[in-house]
C-alpha cells in the first residue's frame, strides 16, 4: 500500500533533522525547508552545504530520498565589518 504523500515527497536529513521536501527539490530547497535563515546564508556565501561525507556540494544538486546534508561555515566568506 502506498501513500500519496510518499509519492510526491522525499525524506532527507539536514543537520540531523528529518525534513520532507517535494520530489525535484535541490539541496538548497532542503536546507530552506529546514531553516530559512540558513538557506539565506548559503545563498549569501556565508555557509556551504556538504554531503554525509563532509564534501561540499553545489546548492543546485538534486535531492534523493535519504540524502544527508550538513551546513558549515564557508571558507573565505566575507566578514561583516
Amino acid at each position: 500500500m502506498t501513500n500519496a504523500t510518499s509519492e510526491t515527497t522525499l525524506r532527507v536529513f539536514v543537520n540531523a533533522s528529518p525534513v520532507d521536501v517535494a520530489r525535484g527539490a535541490t539541496a538548497l530547497d532542503c536546507v530552506r525547508a529546514w531553516r530559512v535563515d540558513e538557506a539565506d546564508a548559503v545563498q549569501a556565501g556565508k555557509r556551504s552545504i556538504t554531503d554525509s561525507r563532509g564534501l561540499a556540494i553545489p546548492p543546485a544538486t538534486a535531492a534523493q530520498a535519504g540524502s544527508i546534508y550538513r551546513t558549515v561555515s564557508a571558507r573565505g566568506a566575507p566578514v561583516d565589518d
